[in-house]
């Protein structure tokens, strides 16, 4: 296995830097990353203290910077060790500032300005947890989007994901002995969107799931004719209703929230036709 020193330097809190080399370092296997964090740095004064310590564990060092003077000697020293320093940023800002015809602000953390879309993603989180698991059902009109499916079918990590992106989410369990209320079907501005996965997945689920409660493995929520069952069962509510469906067999959360999303931009182009005004 190779072991690789990654040094993330920022000017800010090092968030963009961690998720771009997660991203590309998920593109190699048995590779050992020993990842060195270095926020806030805006002086040279600074940049200098953490370059003698980069120096000891030499790697490859990714950085976003936007003080002229600060990434010229993070250059010239990383030239002088015989580091590759990489600029995670730049492709995509000259991109932008050549397209646009305009000059970046370079204004170090700028992405994480505490912006009226900050508080409103905010406020999507809070929203969401607060309507988990078919919680307050008086309040679903106020959401973006609104997941049913059976239990384990990702309704909630999903939710989490996308009210991140500052969407509103509720999330309804869809259980035969217990149907949804009828505020559910009489919803007309969020999108429903149905969530299913095959019954076999899902017996597989349902199973690791009770094994990390240390419950017994073989129980009714396991038995493979009543999850068929299960499963059919939400596909006749969502099938009577017209909501899209979403297989999330073999999705990531993060593929399902795409797909997701491609159905709420779909939705608000719609609306936009039919002269509504969409709550997304």
């Amino acid at each position: 296995m190779i072991r690789l020193h990654l040094h993330l330097i920022s000017d800010s809190t090092g968030e963009t830097l961690e998720n771009i080399a997660k991203a590309g370092l998920a593109q190699f296997d048995d590779v050992e990353t020993i990842k060195h964090f270095w926020p806030m740095v805006r002086t040279e004064g600074h940049l200098e203290r953490v370059l003698d310590d980069v120096g000891k564990q030499p790697g490859l060092v990714l950085y976003t910077l936007v003080d002229h003077n600060v990434r010229e000697r993070l250059e010239s020293r990383c030239r002088s060790m015989g580091l590759p320093a990489v600029s995670a940023l730049d492709p995509v800002i000259d991109a932008l500032s050549r397209l646009l015809g305009m000059e970046s602000k370079e204004k170090p953390g700028s992405q994480h300005t505490l912006d009226a879309a900050y508080f409103e993603r905010v406020e999507a989180i809070q929203y969401t947890i607060a309507h988990d698991d078919g919680l307050g059902p008086e309040d679903w009109h106020k959401a973006d989007i609104v997941l049913a499916g059976v239990s384990r079918t990702s309704k909630t990590p999903t939710s989490i994901y996308l009210a991140n992106r500052g969407y509103k989410v509720a999330n309804v369990p869809l259980v035969p002995e217990a149907p949804p209320p009828d505020i559910l079907y009489n919803l007309t501005q969020p999108i429903i969107v149905g969530l299913t996965t095959s019954p076999d997945r899902l017996v597989q689920v349902r199973r690791n799931r009770l094994l990390s409660l240390n419950q017994a493995p073989e129980t009714d929520y396991v038995d493979q004719e009543r999850v068929k069952a299960e499963v059919a069962f939400a596909r006749r509510i969502f099938a009577d209703n017209g909501w899209p469906v979403i297989d999330v067999t073999r999705r990531s959360i993060e593929e399902s929230a795409a797909a997701i999303l491609n159905l709420v931009s779909d939705a608000i182009k719609s609306r936009d036709e039919q002269g509504s005004t969409p709550s997304v």
